[in-house]
């Protein structure tokens, strides 16, 4: 394989992480925490939360890692550092904001203390935690559609 091949692998690697990661943020947002929050028996609701944001916990690294890393490939392949210095790659920024902000909360946040502070929340006031919750998803998951809406033009010449 020669360069330009090991591009086309990267550039397809991020994508699948991209659609793996957002899609998953998607599903959360739109479907598992509104189904969640209609459950009344709130332990029942944190335990199946705890259920099933652990197993979307594992893939969300994972896409994260290869996102990342197939970005940072991308980047630097290409030389395309000096976007960062141009507002008309502002979906590079965003991206690599949202990208953080994922990484920091599913590497270092939630393992250090997150996950605590949310279920001692949710055994507090259950509706109040899970309304949080929905308010923070929908904020990062409206902030990731901008960004792959943006990446997608952009990448493809279009300048907003």
């Amino acid at each position: 394989m020669n360069n330009f091949d090991y591009l086309i692998l990267t550039r397809t690697l991020h994508v699948i992480g991209v659609v793996t990661w957002i899609g998953g943020v998607a599903f959360v947002t739109t479907v598992l925490i509104p189904s969640l929050k209609k459950i009344t028996d709130t332990n029942n609701r944190l335990e199946l939360f705890e259920q099933l944001e652990g197993k979307f916990s594992l893939q969300a690294r994972i896409a994260t890692l290869v996102t990342g890393i197939s970005g940072y490939y991308m980047l630097d392949f290409l030389n395309a550092w000096d976007r960062y210095q141009h507002l008309q790659f502002w979906w590079m920024h965003l991206m690599t904001f949202i990208w953080a902000i994922f990484t920091i909360v599913l590497f270092v946040l939630e393992p250090l203390f997150l996950h605590r502070w949310f279920r001692e929340q949710a055994a507090k006031d259950s509706d109040n935690a899970f309304a949080w919750l929905h308010r923070m998803h929908n904020i990062l998951l409206t902030l990731s559609i901008i960004a792959v809406a943006g990446a997608v033009a952009g990448s493809h010449g279009y300048q907003f």
